[in-house]
């Protein structure tokens, strides 16, 4: 069944994962210990489907981490008309955006930016990278490494964002992101990216968690609403938070 090929599959990108980003992912945490531990703050942004939601406020997960939400709403009751362009750019190809959200988002030089692109060659991740380690901030990239190496970049500096970041988390998917062929359909189903980057984002908090322990700072973590007390325990672990940054 291609369900079973599915399994078999994404255990083999979970592998490969394992195998291939362990190093990084302790180097990666250590730096953002040493960044919280100061003052630094840990941003989210990403251009893909999930990490802001599946890696923030979640049960079990730092309150450290905090996403990067862009929304861009443009209304106008003006009667249909024919037109030959309906908002044909995107704001990952508008020049300086970067530094505007930068700004807004209230970015500092300590900061930890994590940026999270499945393709990593359009124009706004790349940039934000670049600018952020202008800045003075530890960049982190969550990736695919071989899907980015056969696109072009569409920045001017010819980077992608493996090569843009401090670190870079490989998720380990394949070019075009799919696991299952399909005959029938002509192509292939089933992406990896998502799974992955959960899994990477993970085992980068527990690694950051391990690592501020091992400073003897005890950083924030939400418990489920559902559990007993939760509201209280998870009030003092924000004013914790909210104090100290972790």
């Amino acid at each position: 069944m291609l369900m079973d090929q599915y399994f078999s599959a994404m255990k083999d990108v979970l592998a490969s994962v394992e195998q291939t980003q362990r190093d990084t992912i302790v180097a990666a945490a250590a730096a953002i210990a040493d960044r919280l531990a100061r003052g630094g703050a840990w941003h989210i942004m990403d251009t893909g489907h999930m990490l802001m939601f599946e890696g923030v406020g979640r049960t079990g997960g730092m309150m450290a981490l905090k996403p990067i939400r862009i929304t861009c709403e443009i209304q106008n009751p003006v009667r249909h008309r024919p037109s030959p362009a309906r908002g044909g750019q995107g704001y990952d190809s508008i020049p300086g955006f970067a530094d505007f959200v930068l700004g807004r988002a209230n970015i500092l030089p300590d900061d930890v930016v994590m940026i999270g692109s499945v393709s990593g060659y359009n124009y706004f991740p790349v940039d934000l990278a670049l600018k952020a380690n202008e800045l003075g901030c530890l960049t982190v990239a969550i990736t695919s490494v071989q899907y980015s190496s056969r696109l072009k970049s569409r920045h001017p500096s010819g980077k992608r964002l493996f090569e843009a970041c401090t670190f870079c988390l490989d998720n380990c998917t394949n070019y075009g992101d799919t696991l299952v062929d399909v005959p029938a359909l002509g192509q292939r189903i089933c992406p990896a990216s998502g799974i992955s980057a959960s899994y990477l984002m993970w085992a980068l908090q527990s690694t950051v968690v391990e690592q501020l322990l091992s400073r003897g700072l005890k950083p924030g973590v939400y418990i489920s609403n559902h559990m007993p007390d939760a509201a209280r325990l998870n009030g003092e672990a924000l004013s914790h938070y909210e104090q100290y940054g972790y």
